[in-house]
């Protein structure tokens, strides 16, 4: 284990400062390679999540929306609005997020169903089977599902 490793485990911060510092200076064979590629392993694997953490609210809310118009408020329209702008916000800054988007709007729907379910009461057998919204129609600002 070199130093750099050992410093991984005591001091985060100092880790990330010691091999940016590592890098600029073309020092190559003095970071920590190992940790570095764990690190940014799971900075991809979180920015798979955030996306469908967003995706399943933001459908959670259209669903709500749609099967409890007489419960519709502006806090609801507003998690709405922003669920949209952080989506469209992840997909500008890392555009292949956009791979297997069929499978990662299945996956977030089906949560967002157990979601909605939960916070209105409504039996989820009552709401659709698969996503009846398409991408491009959910983070349109100005769509919003009727009853």
């Amino acid at each position: 284990m070199n130093n750099l490793a050992a410093v991984y485990d005591q001091d985060f911060y100092l880790w990330l400062c010691q091999n940016t510092e590592l890098l600029r200076e073309g020092r190559i064979e003095e970071i920590d390679i190992e940790n570095i590629a764990e690190e940014l392993d799971a900075m991809g694997k979180s920015q798979h999540r955030e996306l469908l953490s967003r995706l399943r609210v933001l459908f959670a809310h259209l669903l709500k929306w749609q099967f409890q118009p007489d419960h519709r408020s502006g806090s609801w329209k507003g998690t709405i609005l922003e669920q949209r702008y952080q989506i469209e916000q992840l997909l500008e800054m890392s555009p292949s997020l956009k791979h297997k988007m069929e499978q990662k709007i299945s996956k977030a729907y089906n949560k967002a169903v157990g979601y909605a379910a939960a916070e209105t009461g409504i039996s989820k057998s009552v709401f659709p089977k698969t996503c009846p919204y398409v991408l491009e129609e959910a983070l349109d600002e100005d769509f919003y599902p009727e009853a």
